[in-house]
């Protein structure tokens, strides 16, 4: 189990050890939770022929439910910097015989994305979130008003203390720094028009929503 500390700023080394250790069981560990993933990628209100970038895809959990809202004519364009986590998108995509899914084994910070997408989810990435580099390289591959979700992991009230044990414990084996987990969307809010907030399980996880503007607010 790796243990963030309390560095400033997400460590890649650590993440790319801590998703190597949990690539074989990390399906069964995030089963609990699989309602939020759910409510996210409805946020994202996608239409058939879409393309859609899946930040952080992961084990590609998501994309069998973003596929079956762009349909078949739909692209998706999953980054992933974990060559293990990616290994398993890859299983999937192969044994679904998945057209028009593209994996890239990249930081989100340098991945080379073609074209400019109609959405973007973040799902369960907070080190991805807490990266200016990343968030930007992202969302300058949007078209202007596409829908961008990000959901995750957030402390919730101070007295309410068992959502926030549940936080820590969770955070324990996800994320490498504990920064920004008061307002974990704040570096992505900028980009967006429309922003919208929503708590789930009690106030410790979060959807936050909205639509790309032309340009990040100060910038």
């Amino acid at each position: 189990m790796g243990t963030p500390v309390t560095r400033r700023r997400p460590d890649p080394a650590a993440a790319l050890a801590q998703y190597r250790r949990r690539a074989d069981c990390y399906d069964l560990e995030v089963a609990p939770f699989e309602a939020v993933r759910e409510q996210a990628i409805q946020a994202l209100d996608l239409r058939p022929g879409a393309t859609v970038l899946d930040v952080g895809c992961g084990t590609g959990l998501s994309l069998p439910l973003l596929r079956r809202r762009i349909g078949a004519g739909g692209h998706i364009i999953g980054i992933e910097q974990s060559p293990d986590m990616l290994a398993k998108a890859r299983q999937r995509v192969r044994e679904q015989r998945w057209d028009h899914v593209r994996l890239v084994c990249a930081p989100a910070a340098a991945a080379r994305i073609d074209g400019r997408a109609d959405a973007a989810l973040f799902h369960l990435v907070h080190d991805v979130l807490r990266d200016d580099d990343a968030i930007a390289n992202v969302l300058r591959h949007l078209k202007p008003g596409a829908r961008v979700v990000a959901s995750g992991l957030r402390w919730a009230p101070a007295w309410l203390w068992p959502a926030n044990a549940f936080v820590m414990m969770a955070a324990l084996y996800s994320v490498t720094s504990l920064e920004g987990l008061a307002r974990p969307w704040d570096k992505l809010a900028p980009w967006l028009d429309r922003f919208a907030l929503r708590d789930v399980l009690g106030g410790a996880m979060f959807i936050a929503s909205g639509r790309r503007r032309a340009a990040p607010t100060g910038g």
